[in-house]
């Protein structure tokens, strides 16, 4: 008769599906896969913008400071 016990496990899905039906459930469901999913896609496009900005060069003149002779 411990926390782990099937029976336990069984009464407390029961009083789930009870308040909440399986309706609401499963698109709750639903929305956390959508969720992961953004997440995801998200993630991919840092990663994808990364190597792209390390390529950026900088454009002008490049002017040497030598001594004047005197």
């Amino acid at each position: 008769m411990g926390f782990g016990s099937i029976w336990h496990w069984v009464i407390v899905l029961v009083v789930v599906l009870l308040l909440f039906g399986s309706g609401k459930i499963s698109g709750i469901m639903g929305d956390v896969a959508k969720g992961i999913k953004s997440f995801k896609k998200g993630m991919k496009d840092d990663d994808d913008e990364t190597p792209t900005a390390s390529r950026t060069t900088i454009e002008g003149n490049a002017t040497s400071k030598e001594k004047d002779p005197v």
